[in-house]
């Protein structure tokens, strides 16, 4: 009787995962599943502990879920990636592995650890999945075989091949008629920095998670365009952090989308939050064809000649939410106590750092990392980047976001930063974005800071500084 093995990585669910249902179709076989932590790894790549809290409470639920259809989870923990290969080794050969199945990752290290592990098992069938897409990376590319650098053309043509074959989701296994049985089975606790999150924000078991992405399609989705740009309103799925982790997959996300919102795909009613899938799909995609992106490396050259400031003390300032800039420190409060933050502010904070400190975008990478629950290379570096006009499809560099605009176009009263900065919680309507010329004006005084750079003659340095780049 064969034997198939199933490397979980960022997949962490029963529904729609390909390379589980590919190693459950032979009912006969005995199917063991395996989920390797490698704690050193995730130190090197910046994992936050709320991101480590929430694999590890979805490994305990897939773990149970796995039981029931008798499939035991083996639990690992090595250093790396490098170990990680040789476990996956020694777990085959220990229990007579004749197929291993896994997903694929598309960054840099993550390929080279499945190539190892490919070159290393030599008696083992190794067959891997594109599941973490809704389409293949490269299956999307221009008429001279390239991949798109421009989003718009790369939607446009993502959505006519949807159009023309809509990708299935394939249903959780069913119960194992030769359930497999193993002794080393290994106790499930990472050997990482954990934070609690809120499992009132974060779906804390698959079926909730599945759950809120049917209440999201059916209620959200229509009224995303109007409402997503609103941080004080609840206008945005949260459902990044279980993408981010494979608790859903975009093939799941596309397909009740299109269940409640029919029009999506036309253009109509669910259509910008299917733009915001594709952004995703474009970023994964675009990684796979530059390496380069996943080494801190800039995709418009030049702009590595930008001349960075290393003012400490103001990203320091940024970290803490003390710049002065009540929608700039409120968005980073809230990463702060959530472990998320809204699209919008990303952008607003992003653009903060960069263009108004000229501090180099990839601190505001790391740091991003260090503290999302949701975190994701490819989405992390391709925002930063579009922020920092370093990308594909940035901003022109010439294009700054003012704080204090930003804050009164998307939160003109103030809600969202009374929420998060109590201390402006007595601060006028009127005033609440420029908060120290009202405590000047009543002689008040209030506890939050003056804001640390001034943003007219910010933009100016800024833009001399790229444009002294691009002349280099």
């Amino acid at each position: 009787m064969a034997t198939h093995l199933v490397w979980f990585r960022s997949d962490l669910r029963l529904h729609d995962n390909l390379a589980l249902a590919a190693a459950c179709r032979d009912r006969q076989a005995k199917v063991l599943a395996l989920y390797i932590a490698t704690p050193e790894q995730w130190k090197t790549h910046g994992m936050s502990p709320r991101q480590a809290a929430f694999i590890e409470r979805h490994l305990h639920g897939l773990r149970e879920s796995l039981k029931e259809k008798g499939i035991p989870l083996l639990f690992r923990e090595v250093p790396d990636f490098a170990a990680a290969a040789s476990e996956v080794e020694r777990v085959c050969a220990g229990h007579g592995v004749s197929h291993l199945f896994y997903n694929y990752q598309y960054e840099v290290n993550e390929r080279l650890r499945d190539a190892q592990v490919e070159k290393q098992l030599k008696e083992v069938a190794c067959q891997g999945f594109d599941d973490s897409v809704i389409l293949a990376p490269g299956s999307v590319m221009t008429g001279n075989h390239q991949m798109y650098k421009v989003f718009t053309p790369f939607k446009n043509a993502f959505v006519k091949r949807l159009q023309e074959d809509l990708p299935d989701c394939v249903p959780a296994p069913e119960k194992r008629e030769h359930p497999a049985t193993v002794k080393d089975i290994g106790t499930l606790k990472l050997n990482y920095p954990q934070a609690a999150f809120s499992e009132t924000l974060f779906a804390a078991d698959e079926k909730t998670a599945i759950d809120r992405l049917r209440q999201f399609c059916k209620e959200g989705a229509g009224e995303y365009e109007q409402q997503r740009d609103f941080p004080a309103v609840e206008g945005t799925s949260r459902v990044s952090a279980c993408l981010t982790t494979g608790v859903l997959s975009p093939r799941q996300c596309l397909n009740r989308l299109l269940a409640e919102q029919p029009g999506a795909l036309e253009g109509k009613r669910g259509a910008v939050w299917l733009n915001e899938l594709i952004w995703r799909e474009f970023y994964r995609h675009l990684m796979t064809y530059h390496p380069e992106l996943c080494k801190y490396r800039p995709f418009i050259g030049w702009t590595e000649k930008v001349a960075w400031s290393t003012d400490k003390a103001r990203l320091k300032a940024w970290q803490e939410a003390k710049t002065g800039y009540p929608i700039v420190d409120a968005a980073m409060r809230q990463l702060a106590e959530t472990g998320w933050m809204h699209n919008r502010l990303r952008m607003i904070v992003a653009s903060f750092l960069v263009k108004d400190l000229l501090i180099d975008w990839r601190e505001g990478e790391r740091w991003f990392m260090s503290q999302l629950i949701d975190g994701d290379l490819a989405a992390n570096n391709g925002g930063w980047q579009w922020a920092a006009s370093t990308g594909t499809d940035a901003a022109p560099y010439f294009r700054i976001f003012n704080p204090t605009t930003q804050g009164e176009r998307f939160d003109k009263k103030g809600e969202f930063i009374r929420q998060w900065l109590p201390a402006l919680a007595e601060v006028p309507d009127k005033w609440i974005h420029t908060p120290w010329q009202w405590a000047t004006k009543e002689g008040v005084t209030l506890d939050y800071p003056q804001p640390i750079v001034d943003h007219a003659r910010a933009r100016k340095e800024t833009l001399a500084a790229y444009e002294a780049a691009r002349k280099a």
